[in-house]
C-alpha cells in the first residue's frame, strides 16, 4: 500500500512588486511552525516566482501525493473557477501519482471573514494624508 503525503500549495495571483508576496511568506512560516511535517509551497499565476507549476513540482519532489491548493484570493473569480482547475488538471497529467484538491478562496472562509471584521472594528489608523 502506497503511503499518502499531504502538502499545501498557497496560490496567488502575483504582482510586479515582489514585496507583494510578503504575506505569503509569513503564512508559510506560520504553517511550518505549527506543523513542520506538512510540506508547503507557494505558486503564482503570473509575474512572480515560483510559478504554480514550480510550486507543484517542488511538492511532488518532496514526495507529496496529495496537494491541497489554498487560493489566497478574496473571492472565486475566473482565475479560481476556470484557470485553476485547468492548471491543476495539467499538473496531475505531469505528475500521475499526484491528487490535487482545491479549497475555497481564503476570503470566503468564515473564520477569515470574522477576523477581517474584528480587524475593521479595532484597526488603528496608520496615517492620514493631507495635500
Amino acid at each position: 500500500m502506497k503511503s499518502v503525503v499531504k502538502g499545501i500549495l498557497l496560490f496567488g495571483h502575483g504582482a510586479r512588486n515582489p514585496d507583494w508576496a510578503a504575506p505569503f511568506h509569513r503564512i508559510i512560516d506560520i504553517i511550518r511552525t505549527r506543523d513542520p511535517q506538512t510540506p508547503v509551497e507557494m505558486g503564482f499565476l503570473e509575474l512572480l516566482r515560483p510559478t504554480f507549476d514550480e510550486g507543484i513540482d517542488a511538492l511532488a519532489g518532496q514526495g507529496v501525493t496529495e496537494v491541497l491548493i489554498v487560493p489566497i484570493f478574496m473571492a472565486a473569480g475566473s482565475h479560481i473557477k476556470k484557470d485553476l482547475p485547468l492548471m491543476a488538471a495539467s499538473a496531475m497529467d505531469r505528475h500521475p501519482t499526484l491528487t490535487i484538491a482545491i479549497a475555497a478562496p481564503v476570503g470566503e472562509a468564515q473564520p477569515v471573514l470574522d477576523a477581517m471584521a474584528d480587524y475593521a472594528l479595532t484597526a488603528p489608523a496608520e496615517s492620514s494624508s493631507e495635500d
